[in-house]
């Protein structure tokens, strides 16, 4: 199990236990984390699982996918250079501990 923190934007926390390999898009909606909708189920055609990795964690979760810049550009929130597509992001022992931010909408 790999350890999830998300940080909702009125600083409260919701932490969840994912499986290694899953998405942190699908672990988010299999948990009912609030700000995460994954409205395409992960195929990376909205940009609605947009969030923000947190600074302390941004080189491990490696650069953004091919077509990831594009997709947030449809963001509803403001898109910082720690913003993902939350189904982008494969889930591995090394991220044990992720801290994700939350963004203040997702449509």
């Amino acid at each position: 199990m790999v350890q999830l923190i998300f940080v909702h934007p009125d600083g409260s926390q919701t932490e969840v236990d994912a499986l290694e390999g899953q998405s942190v898009m699908k672990a988010a909606v299999a948990n009912d984390v609030d700000g995460i909708v994954g409205e395409c189920g992960g195929a990376m055609m909205c940009a609605t699982c947009h969030c923000y990795i947190d600074e302390a964690w941004a080189d491990r979760t490696g650069p953004r996918e091919d077509g990831e810049e594009d997709m947030l550009e449809g963001a509803a929130s403001e898109v910082t250079e720690h913003s993902r597509l939350s189904c982008q992001i494969k889930l591995t022992p090394e991220l044990d501990g992720l801290v994700i931010h939350l963004p203040e909408e997702q449509l």
